[in-house]
């Protein structure tokens, strides 16, 4: 049974990667269309609105404790081939939250990167091991000074092993974005990987996000440049990164601004004036990435503010299924 104490409150769940092992291949956190059926009759396919159903029942305060809602981040192609038919099939209309540099054939980076160390190295600590190499530092004392800080992610995010948290605290804290791309694109041209002509099966295109607006699902912001730690960026750059995010996906579904009112936070990055922001910008609905009250950010309770609704990643709910 999926819903506990530690979940028994309205919430999202969050999906990313599917495989096929055709096309899509099958990757770290990655599920197949048969675990996707799976899990959706484990969480039970009444507790599961369709997103506008959602959206209303939480402006109006009706939503219960064991309602929740699918919602897909990145604009990741095998959403479209594998999880679309499935939802169809279902019946279930769910959120879609793009970054939108991708249909200015400038996608981000990071799924980019994903499948090059998915698919060409043996396996992620082979990855791991090689970029180490390719940045030649002495990490030693890094991993030592911030042992408190990987066991403390660890807790937060139970579904990244602790050489996954490892890596992600030198991407983001210890090199800049520009070291950090340097290195992968020299690991990249040794191994003769050229991104370009993975495109079209790695990311939505136009057409895509216009079905999704025709079949009833809700296509929402997710940034333009999906920056890793948007909190990070200046009021102005996140400004930037949310209007031009809703500017592109308004003209695309030839939708008014003003139609266009949900949101996820990429990485689960935001600060205060990332909430102002999405305010300014009449975002009504907004999902963060984890399922707990980070006092950090002057969270007081677990769905603290229309922005900020728990997601539970689909990961976690999978290794439930297994117990």
């Amino acid at each position: 049974m999926y819903f506990n104490k530690d979940n028994n409150f309205f919430h999202g769940i969050m999906f990313h990667h599917f495989h096929d092992d055709k096309v899509h291949k099958k990757g770290q956190g990655s599920i197949s269309q048969d675990d996707f059926y799976n899990l959706i009759n484990f969480i039970g396919k009444s507790n599961i609105l369709n997103a506008d159903i959602f959206y209303e029942k939480f402006k109006d305060g009706k939503l219960k404790p064991k309602e929740v809602c699918l919602t897909f981040d990145d604009s990741i192609k095998c959403q479209i081939d594998i999880a679309l038919p499935v939802l169809e099939d279902l019946n279930i209309k769910s959120f879609f939250f793009t970054y939108t540099s991708l249909f200015e054939k400038k996608p981000d980076n990071l799924e980019v990167f994903r499948y090059f160390r998915m698919n060409y190295f043996e396996d992620i600590n082979e990855f791991y091991n090689n970029f180490y190499i390719f940045l030649s530092k002495d990490l030693s004392h890094f991993f030592k000074d911030n042992e408190e800080i990987i066991k403390n992610k660890k807790k937060k995010f139970p579904y990244y092993s602790i050489e996954d948290l490892k890596f992600r605290l030198v991407r983001d804290t210890l090199i800049d974005k520009s070291e950090y791309e340097k290195v992968m694109f020299n690991m990249m041209k040794e191994k003769k990987f050229k991104p370009e002509k993975f495109y079209s099966s790695l990311f939505f295109n136009e057409k895509d996000l216009i079905n999704l607006d025709k079949l009833g699902h809700q296509v929402g912001l997710h940034s333009h440049n999906h920056p890793i730690l948007m909190e990070k960026l200046s009021y102005k750059k996140q400004k930037t990164e949310y209007e031009k995010c809703k500017s592109i996906i308004s003209r695309i579904l030839k939708k008014s601004q003003s139609e266009i009112k949900f949101m996820s936070h990429p990485c689960g990055s935001y600060s205060q004036e990332t909430l102002k922001i999405l305010r300014e910008l009449n975002i009504e609905l907004g999902f963060k990435q984890i399922m707990t009250v980070e006092k950090e950010k002057g969270m007081i309770k677990i769905n603290n503010s229309s922005l900020e609704i728990a997601r539970q990643d689909h990961s976690i709910i999978t290794k439930e299924m297994k117990k």
